[in-house]
């Protein structure tokens, strides 16, 4: 038997499984699987544009056949048409509204688009149909994050973390969430989780760190930022948040020669400016110095030029009428 007879007998036996009706007593079904068939074969052959057509020509023969506007789906997805994608699929779900598959590709398109909440609708339907699959699980509380949700995607993440615990990507998105709630203590845990498992991961090391500043455990933050220099010696930002610690630790050269390294990585770095500005106006308090009192003024006038609305800007914009007298 050809592969053309066994492609068509799987999507036969698929179809049967799906339609009351019998499938070879309707002629338009029929045609609708050949066609359906041969669009398999050439996108097998990356002929995406001729099987688009055959699709089309699939669907309008049977208006009812689901799979059609699925295969349409996954091919639009493919070549980054995402409407079109959202279009085939949102079609393949409402003719077949029990297709996991469709759902959970539809929600993944939306995600691309960043559409979140789009997303969050057709995930929220693929975990209906399958509430033990945990990619749908975590693919929904990570839009319900985008959406800022937070109590629910913290329902579904614990939904997820029941069928894997030991899933990177999910303690990563926890630690976020508990973040974003200002839950500093459960954003470690969730942090810490996530480097047991890869402790080779320098942006979780970066949140984890900055977990830590937040709960005022600045040594072993600036242990964590030492790392991440050393691993990525081009990283302004951990540079910059070792200037902050080396301050609460009330070590102000190892501040302004940290907050420096930041800004010689990246001269556009508003809060290394900042940053520096304290740690020259403290050592010019310090050292009675007139000459570094001027120049963190004026680092901290570069800062505001950089970023002219930065949080916080009428208590830097007062400290420099202050100084300046």
């Amino acid at each position: 038997m050809s592969k053309k007879r066994d492609v068509q007998r799987v999507v036969l036996a698929t179809i049967a499984g799906l339609c009351l009706l019998p499938v070879w007593g309707c002629a338009n079904r029929q045609q609708a699987v050949a066609l359906y068939v041969d669009a398999v074969e050439l996108r097998e052959l990356n002929e995406n544009d001729k099987a688009i057509t055959k699709l089309n020509e699939a669907a309008k023969a049977d208006g009812r056949f689901s799979l059609a506007h699925s295969l349409l789906g996954e091919i639009y997805e493919q070549k980054q048409e995402y409407k079109k994608s959202v279009e085939a699929y949102s079609a393949a779900a409402r003719l077949n509204p029990w297709s996991f598959k469709d759902y959970f590709s539809l929600g993944r398109v939306y995600q691309t688009m960043k559409e979140f909440a789009q997303a969050v609708k057709a995930y929220r339907r693929a975990v209906e149909l399958k509430p033990n699959n945990f990619e749908a699980n975590l693919k929904t509380a990570q839009c319900l994050y985008e959406v800022n949700d937070l109590n629910q995607a913290i329902l579904y993440s614990k939904k997820a973390e029941k069928i894997d615990a030991n899933a990177e990507e999910l303690h990563q998105l926890l630690g976020n969430i508990y973040d974003s709630q200002k839950n500093y203590e459960q954003a470690v845990r969730s942090y810490k989780r996530v480097l047991e498992i890869d402790s080779n991961n320098p942006a979780v090391m970066m949140s984890l760190a900055v977990a830590y500043m937040r709960t005022k455990r600045v040594e072993p933050a600036k242990e964590l930022f030492t790392t991440i220099t050393q691993m990525d010696p081009n990283n302004n930002t951990a540079y910059q948040y070792m200037g902050y610690c080396y301050l609460q630790l009330n070590d102000v050269n190892q501040a302004i020669d940290n907050y420096r390294q930041a800004i010689k990585i990246n001269n556009m770095d508003w809060e290394a400016y900042r940053g520096l500005g304290v740690a020259y106006m403290t050592k010019a308090k310090d050292d009675d110095d007139v000459t570094l009192r001027a120049q963190a003024i004026e680092l901290w006038r570069q800062s505001l030029s950089i970023k002219p609305d930065q949080p916080r800007r009428e208590r830097l914009v007062k400290l420099i009428e202050i100084y300046s007298k």
